[in-house]
């Protein structure tokens, strides 16, 4: 008997100590849907047409002094089917957008769509105060696309997001990945990092070369479970730190084109 006690108090323990490992990770939600490109016809969620994505990320947790901890890297996976052509597309220099943080002087074509936004809070002193930032998309050189994020009350913010694509071809249920590195926020060096709790997007576009239409992204051309299937998978660090990183993934199901 008294062994067996000890085995249930060692088995508690365990599932105690998972149970703590599964909440130090905030909670993500994903929702998303393909979109027209605005000034092109036929597109949108239509099976095979282009389109861009119009996306939202929502993280709750309250494991960094009562918020989400920073946010530091954000996996998209797209439905298999799905076809990039990023070779179409020009594309923002990195001495420009990256070393100079001068978006104004990328090539027009390479925005990646118009400006989306992050919601969160920044720190001064003791007090974590809301903050809104605009992130915009660029074509970046040799694929992906990077983010310029600039806030500017309560604290002025200019950094870069770096994204790359992954399995331009697909695998594991899923077409290519969007694989972006989110940089840490400090008001002030040695504060808290900025966190985030809202994430939306718009993403996409087309041009048109030598009287030919080339779209940066085209939907599946066929839907066979019904839904298209989407994951997200948000790496955060833990206590403010990029070296103990946890992770959170979020899934959904987006509607299949109705023609």
């Amino acid at each position: 008997m008294r062994k067996a006690s000890v085995g249930i108090v060692v088995l508690g323990l365990a599932l105690a100590a998972l149970g703590g490992i599964a909440s130090a990770a905030p909670v993500v939600t994903l929702r998303g849907k393909a979109v027209p490109i605005p000034g092109f016809r036929h597109t949108g969620n239509i099976f095979g047409a282009g389109a861009a994505v119009e996306g939202e990320l929502t993280i709750k947790g309250t494991e960094y002094n009562g918020y989400p901890p920073p946010l530091i890297g954000v996996k998209v996976y797209f439905p298999t089917g799905t076809k990039l052509h990023p070779q179409e597309f020009p594309t923002c220099p990195n001495k420009i957008l990256i070393e100079e943080l001068e978006p104004s002087k990328c090539p027009k074509q390479s925005s990646a769509g118009p400006p989306g936004k992050a919601e969160g809070f920044v720190v001064f002193g003791s007090e974590r105060v809301p903050e809104t930032v605009s992130v915009e998309g660029f074509y970046a050189p040799h694929g992906g696309i990077n983010f310029i994020i600039l806030g500017h009350t309560p604290a002025s913010i200019e950094k870069v997001s770096t994204g790359r694509y992954l399995n331009l071809n697909g695998g594991g249920g899923f077409g290519p990945v969007a694989d972006v590195s989110v940089p840490l926020i400090e008001t002030v060096p040695g504060a808290p990092a900025a966190s985030t709790d809202r994430i939306v997007a718009k993403l996409g576009s087309a041009i048109k070369k030598h009287g030919k239409t080339y779209y940066y992204g085209t939907v599946p051309k066929t839907c066979p479970k019904g839904y298209f299937p989407v994951k997200a998978e948000l790496t955060f660090a833990e206590n403010g730190n990029p070296q103990t990183p946890v992770t959170s993934t979020a899934t959904f199901k987006a509607p299949c084109p109705k023609h």
